[in-house]
């Protein structure tokens, strides 16, 4: 672990005004109807936004920005920072790009201290515990038909529901479920040896009585995933063993415009590039390799310069389809155990990306460059590169 601090070495244009990421915060990740499932989505939010306000006390706040997939409706951004009892002139702004609301949220963060300085609080949250029943109105003399989640392309496009499109880009690529099983181990024995280190406990935001993440498992070894059965195709590789979990939880940022940061002279990520992209709908696993790709050529690096990279682990099979399109050694993504072990909540899992590299670059100082991205259902992909920066 190198302890050296980064200021003023420009790799890119423009670098040194780009907005930064002044704190993160995030609550354990609890499973669906267990931990964290008496607390709904807005007060998991408002737990999360109300420390990081006590952690940029000084600077004027300009708004508030959470991503949000499954929650009551409305605007829950505004529920959570009244609740959060931020102030009556804060404005509130909920997004939904369904998976990658939370880094979408972050991103459009960046945009708006660009616009208008000051401080902006963003990230996303969600709670399946709580999320309410829906029903599609019935057809004359049918019953109600339970509302599981929205489309998220045209059914003549292509709207496979996430685990047979994982499965089917497996198959596409060629991974194993040999392969799925050995990284999904490694995943879980991350977490765990990084829970056991106290490795998460500065950006964690207890909730009650609950301090730590719920999902990390001890001795989930590939023999022991290996007996897990295909869970959506007879014939498939993807498993509830190398899937990630059903969750509750929220994860936010602090954002200040580059002036402000100047001014106030602390450690941050400093935002060089975020990008979205459009893929396949059949196939949306894959969404995150174009905009990991735009993002990396558009901050004049190479995958290489990266120190840290943190995609979201929704299959294993999924993400080593992507470390395969990109070229990168699956060994190097979430190197302190990633959504395969700590959960998807899927509003809030694009901000928790980004508060793990927070963690691990400034308050861990391990190294310089960070990297979050991640796939969105209906075939989209978000990506965010970060510099550690002062």
């Amino acid at each position: 672990m190198t302890n050296t601090m980064y200021r003023n070495e420009s790799t890119t244009p423009g670098q040194m005004d780009a907005p930064v990421i002044v704190a993160a915060s995030r609550t354990p990740i609890g499973t669906a109807g267990r931990a964290l499932a008496g607390h709904d989505a807005a007060e998991l939010a408002s737990l999360v936004l109300a420390n990081l306000r006590r952690r940029v006390p000084s600077v004027s706040l300009r708004e508030v920005v959470l991503g949000n997939c499954t929650g009551p409706g409305g605007d829950l951004a505004r529920v959570a920072a009244l609740r959060a009892h931020l102030g009556v002139e804060v404005p509130a702004l909920t997004v939904d790009r369904q998976c990658g609301s939370g880094l979408a949220a972050i991103a459009l963060a960046v945009d708006m201290v660009r616009l208008h300085p000051g401080l902006v609080l963003a990230g996303g949250v969600e709670s399946a515990s709580t999320a309410p029943w829906r029903f599609w109105p019935p057809e004359e003399g049918a019953e109600p038909v339970r509302y599981e989640r929205a489309p998220f392309a045209p059914a003549d496009v292509g709207d496979p529901d996430m685990g047979p499109a994982a499965d089917a880009l497996a198959a596409e690529y060629g991974i194993s479920r040999a392969r799925q099983d050995v990284y999904a181990a490694r995943s879980h024995a991350r977490a765990v040896e990084a829970g056991q280190a106290g490795l998460f406990g500065d950006e964690l935001m207890p909730v009650g009585e609950v301090h730590r993440d719920e999902r990390p498992r001890p001795g989930m070894s590939e023999r022991r995933l290996a007996r897990f059965p295909p869970a959506f195709d007879a014939g498939g590789t993807v498993t509830a063993g190398n899937s990630c979990g059903i969750n509750d939880g929220a994860a936010a940022v602090a954002v200040l415009d580059a002036a402000t940061h100047t001014r106030l002279n602390i450690p941050g990520l400093r935002v060089l590039v975020t990008a979205t992209a459009g893929v396949d709908p059949t196939l949306p696993g894959i969404g995150l390799v174009p905009a990991v790709q735009e993002a990396v050529k558009n901050a004049g690096l190479e995958l290489d310069d990266i120190d840290v990279i943190e995609f979201n682990e929704a299959f294993a099979g999924q993400i080593l389809a992507c470390c395969d399109a990109l070229g990168v050694d699956p060994e190097r993504i979430c190197p302190q155990g990633g959504a395969l072990a700590l959960g998807h909540p899927w509003g809030a899992s694009g901000a928790v990306l980004l508060v793990r590299l927070y963690t691990q670059l400034v308050r861990q100082g391990r190294g310089r460059f960070g990297l979050a991205a991640i796939a969105v259902g209906g075939g989209q992909g978000v990506a965010m590169l970060v510099e550690r920066c002062l």
